[in-house]
């Protein structure tokens, strides 16, 4: 049992020097470009990134009053953290009003500009983003051209044209060259990064894959098979468990490729309804739903719940999930005539995203299937997501913050400091 809680340990000290699940760490440009005017434009940050930056401790609801003494160290660090230039030489931003934009998982600071000397809007302009990754290195910057005539782009917010990241702090925006298959691209790889950075995404599937390769005797019409096949009986308390692992590759793969296939038209469903505005959930409580989700499937895997029918548990939680996708959405601001074009390419994104992670880990569980303390495995694995999963929803559901994640993220940093990783 030791060995098992230093196990769960290094789970929580591993999983959490990562951003916490389902943050929104990104921030924005918005341009827009008039033929005669130049181009005028907006940053939009997000409050928790102006937190990391500053050390401030500002609420998602915070109003702009509170912020009115921090914005000129803001326009400072924007001035040295961004910059545009074209053949025309450098574009200095002259700053001009701010407010805020408050979107479903927070609020956002938007910071007014202009770009100087521009006698005529040039055909590519240099753009240089780097802030905020000196404190997160999972933030990610977007530039969202909202008003382009040149480009026949009008009162548009759904093509994203540039991102940057810590490895990609500068690009070039051609002012000429826009089409909405650069959009639906863009958005099958927001589905992809938000999958993959939604831990608690990642480990509800987790918890579905852990049962994939190995079958419970007490469903199986079968004969319980002998012990040479490297089947396991564990009884610990109330959990008593008759695993006897999969024989093939290709039927067991099929198989959870079937549960995430519910998973799947599930959350796909409630992403439409929330996205067209049909149906709207508090953030809040969607979010804490997620995170018992994750308690609940890894439960499913020591006591069943819907015994035989593991994809009734993926069904259910992924309309909840579906929901938790749709606040992406929406603090993307993406929702304009190319809305459906834009569910389609995100849906497509975290498709790609699930059968990555799928294929990651369920070759690896299939090989292991055998030995004889994979039913270990599965019982404190399980045991540890319902860990994960009771800590958020408590987060969540209460608003606290219980700080454990950043107590470890301390230790994770101090530990790559004292091995010169970092």
């Amino acid at each position: 049992m030791r060995k098992a809680f230093n196990y769960i340990w290094l789970f929580l000290l591993f999983f959490s020097f990562f951003a916490a699940a389902h943050a929104p760490n990104q921030s924005y440009i918005y341009l827009r470009v008039y033929e005669e005017a130049g181009i005028d434009a907006r940053f939009e940050l997000n409050i928790r990134e102006v937190n990391k930056v500053f050390g401030t401790n500002f609420s998602d609801d915070v109003e702009l009053d509170k912020l009115q003494p921090y914005l000129k160290s803001i326009r400072e660090y924007l001035l040295n953290h961004a910059s545009f230039s074209s053949v025309q030489g450098d574009h200095e931003m002259i700053f001009k009003e701010v407010g805020m934009r408050r979107l479903g998982m927070g609020s956002f600071l938007l910071v007014n500009f202009h770009l100087s000397n521009m006698e005529k809007v040039p055909d590519d302009l240099e753009v240089n983003y780097n802030a905020v990754f000196e404190k997160d290195d999972t933030h990610r910057g977007f530039l969202i051209i909202e008003y382009n005539w040149k480009a026949g782009i009008i009162n548009r917010e759904a093509i994203i044209s540039l991102s940057f990241t810590p490895e990609q702090t500068s690009d070039t925006l051609s002012l000429t060259d826009t089409s909405v298959w650069k959009g639906f691209v863009a958005m099958i790889n927001q589905g992809i990064y938000h999958i993959w950075i939604g831990l608690d995404h990642i480990l509800f599937l987790l918890a579905l894959i852990l049962p994939s390769v190995v079958r419970r005797w007490r469903d199986s019409k079968e004969p319980f098979p002998n012990s040479s096949s490297g089947s396991q009986i564990v009884k610990t308390g109330f959990i008593t468990w008759d695993w006897y692992p999969v024989e093939r590759f290709k039927p067991a793969f099929i198989y959870i490729i079937k549960v995430i296939t519910f998973f799947t038209i599930a959350h796909t469903i409630t992403l439409s309804l929330a996205s067209l505005e049909i149906v709207n959930l508090p953030s809040r409580f969607v979010e804490s739903i997620i995170a018992l989700s994750i308690g609940l499937a890894a439960y499913h895997n020591i006591r069943p719940i819907f015994k035989g029918k593991d994809w009734v548990i993926a069904f259910i939680f992924g309309l909840f999930h579906g929901f938790g996708f749709a606040s992406v959405l929406s603090d993307l601001g993406l929702t304009s005539e190319f809305l459906t074009l834009s569910l389609l390419g995100f849906n497509i994104g975290v498709e790609i995203g699930q059968l990555c992670i799928i294929a990651l880990i369920f070759p690896v569980l299939f090989l292991i299937r055998k030995l004889k303390n994979y039913p270990k495995i599965l019982v404190y694995g399980s045991i540890f997501l319902i860990i994960v999963s009771l800590y958020w929803f408590t987060e969540r559901a209460f608003d606290v913050n219980l700080l454990v994640e950043d107590y470890l993220r301390s230790v994770a940093r101090e530990v790559l400091v004292t091995l010169g990783l970092r």
